[in-house]
């Protein structure tokens, strides 16, 4: 998949503590979404489909990716 992120919207969650380490996300057309890392804006991307986004973020609201206590 081969997608022009130039015009892409980043944005990091309302709950970053506003320091750099933080991941972008970008709607992007289609439904993809872009994720990238902040400290890199110009360096690669990430691009996932619609459904591989859905399931990656269910999987973060059922905890799927915590670290065991």
């Amino acid at each position: 998949m081969n997608i022009d992120l130039s015009g892409a919207q980043w944005f990091k969650s309302s709950h970053s503590s506003g320091q750099t380490e933080c991941v972008e996300v970008a709607w992007l057309p289609g439904g993809t979404v872009g994720v990238r890392d902040s400290k890199n804006p110009t360096g690669p991307a990430l691009v996932f489909a619609p459904g591989e986004w859905d399931a990656f973020a269910a999987g973060i609201i059922r905890g799927d990716f915590n670290f065991p206590a």
